[in-house]
């Protein structure tokens, strides 16, 4: 990326846009917590279980946030007695546990994040097809490079 112009986008303009935007996403993960009464962490766990494509269990919940397996419980302790998740044994295998988020806790948070739902929906207005195919495809190679950071030793 160059430093010209105030058109161009350089390095540090650009991971500047990428912490205001993230700090806004934390700002309003914060709210939903604090009206919860749940820490950051549970609401960090909360999106992992929701964006998972099945029900995950603690052991896989725990390397997605990188605690110890008695952080992770705690953590699923204060999620269960709020009623955001349940945990069932499963069918066939009952030393194994699945996380579910609870459908009127999904319903919840709907209505919670509704507001930054429609503010998305406005700013993916302002672009076309192709801009936007651009904008995920950079966000999946970010998302890509970062588990690579995460996961390499010594990167924290």
């Amino acid at each position: 990326m160059s430093s010209g112009d105030e058109g161009d986008i350089d390095l540090r303009s650009f991971a500047a846009r990428l912490r205001r935007m993230t700090a806004e996403f934390n700002r309003i993960a914060h709210e939903f917590a604090n009206e919860q009464g749940l820490h950051t962490t549970d609401v960090q766990a909360l999106i992992i279980i929701f964006d998972a494509p099945s029900p995950i269990t603690p052991g896989r919940l725990r390397e997605e946030l990188n605690l110890t397996s008695g952080a992770v419980t705690a953590c699923l302790d204060r999620l269960e007695r709020a009623g955001h998740i349940r945990r069932a044994r499963d069918a066939h295998d009952r030393r194994v546990v699945h996380l579910h988020y609870r459908d009127a806790a999904k319903e919840l948070a709907a209505a919670f994040f509704r507001p930054l739902g429609r503010s998305t929906d406005r700013a993916l207005s302002r672009f076309g097809p192709d801009e936007l195919r651009t904008v995920a495809g950079f966000l999946d190679a970010m998302n890509e490079e970062l588990g690579a950071l995460r996961s390499s030793p010594g990167s924290s």
